[in-house]
């Protein structure tokens, strides 16, 4: 079975956020499933997709504070200014974190590891509804 399907997120504030139970809200079709394959794919420059620790808010804050620290706004030599100080920055921690994860599925459910979920990391001020493609490889 192929299953392929848009999912529109709700817009997020700045940082780092556990999107794994939204995406599984979307998609009932992974519970039919005894193994397979999700692709999630982020269709924005300025915004990423990575899994990391999915129990301490912590290190969401952490995340941000480093990719901050690490690409700062306003930096001298940035040529690309003109849709705001957030939006160079942006587009470099997207390409650093990447825009797509894929998870396998097993019994039914993310076979993901204890502690691990997915995150969205929103890297404008104001970024707005983040759309991704979901593409499921499986079988019942």
């Amino acid at each position: 079975m192929w299953f392929q399907k848009e999912i529109q997120l709700r817009s997020r504030e700045r940082g780092f956020h556990l999107i794994t139970d939204e995406i599984k809200q979307h998609l009932k079709e992974i519970r039919q499933l005894k193994l397979g394959i999700m692709h999630v794919f982020i269709q924005h420059t300025s915004a990423s997709l990575t899994i990391n620790e999915n129990a301490d808010p912590t290190v969401r804050q952490d995340m941000e504070s480093h990719f901050n620290h690490t690409v700062p706004e306003r930096a001298s030599f940035y040529r690309h200014t003109y849709e705001g100080d957030d939006d160079m920055p942006a587009h470099i921690k997207a390409s650093l974190l990447g825009s797509s994860v894929t998870v396998p599925i097993s019994n039914g459910d993310l076979a993901l590891g204890t502690w691990q979920g997915i995150y969205l990391g929103e890297h404008r001020d104001h970024g707005g509804p983040r759309r991704v493609i979901v593409t499921i490889q499986g079988e019942s």
